[in-house]
């Protein structure tokens, strides 16, 4: 974990909630006051049409509300889509973009999410950017060049410190089980740290780096207190309460190396 740095637990939701999972919502509110998360900021990202309902139950909590993507545009006609603006309007603190998902399924390019993330910084919003690469790049080689790249494109020149966050997701190992090494982890944060203070020079010692990418109770002790993982960006576990708090709760404990 980065030195003097607040770990950062978020729960991307994805395309998962009614009206009925926001119990789980107001059970993540309750354990955290409760001291459940330790120091950890705790933030939810819930799919938009439970963003305003989600909100209410977050309001005056120590819980965060986040938007899963936005537009880069304010407004205007854009069927079917949200802007950084209205994430702000419904209670939203913060926005994931450039998701594995998103990149892949909606052929989101680096120069589109870099859009998006001066969106966010123009709304207020602190940008969680998504960067990894596929098992075809890891087996080349490549992924710390491909990582690079993402980095460069997608981050805008211009970040106010503290309102970006980068989340590392191994695309191989969303939602499949599989994880990479202690190692490989170490050395991608620390690449990502030393070429995110090449372009935000002085950023780089601060900003925190998720990792996301099959994170459960059973592993966030082990993969959480590696050097430069300031926290973890939970895909399936964060859907369920107790699955979520249990791996947040890692940061009412003391490191154990």
């Amino acid at each position: 974990m980065t030195h003097g740095a607040r770990p950062l637990v978020a729960g991307n939701w994805k395309m998962n909630g009614l009206r009925e999972s926001l119990t789980e919502a107001a059970a993540i509110c309750e354990a955290v006051a409760a001291g459940g998360a330790g120091k950890a900021e705790i933030v939810v990202c819930p799919p938009a049409t439970m963003l305003m309902a989600t909100a209410r139950i977050c309001e005056g909590t120590k819980v965060g509300l986040g938007g899963q993507d936005c537009h880069a545009e304010a407004s205007g006609a854009f069927t079917g889509d949200i802007s950084a603006e209205m994430l702000k309007d419904a209670g939203a603190t913060y926005v994931i973009l450039g998701h594995s998902e998103r990149r892949a399924g909606h052929h989101e390019t680096d120069k589109i999410v870099r859009a998006k993330a001066t969106a966010a910084m123009r709304a207020g919003l602190a940008a969680i950017i998504c960067v990894g690469e596929t098992r075809a790049a890891r087996d080349a080689g490549d992924a710390l060049s491909i990582v690079g790249v993402q980095l460069a494109g997608s981050i805008p020149e211009i970040s106010p410190p503290g309102r970006i966050v980068v989340a590392y997701e191994p695309v191989w190992a969303i939602g499949t089980g599989l994880t990479p090494t202690r190692q490989d982890i170490a050395e991608m944060h620390g690449f990502i740290r030393d070429r995110v203070n090449q372009h935000l020079p002085g950023q780089g010692a601060s900003m925190r780096i998720l990792y996301g990418g099959s994170v459960r109770p059973a592993n966030a002790a082990e993969l959480l207190w590696i050097d430069d993982v300031d926290g973890a960006l939970v895909g399936g576990a964060s859907l369920s309460s107790a699955e979520f708090m249990a791996i947040a709760g890692i940061y009412t404990k003391s490191r154990k190396d």
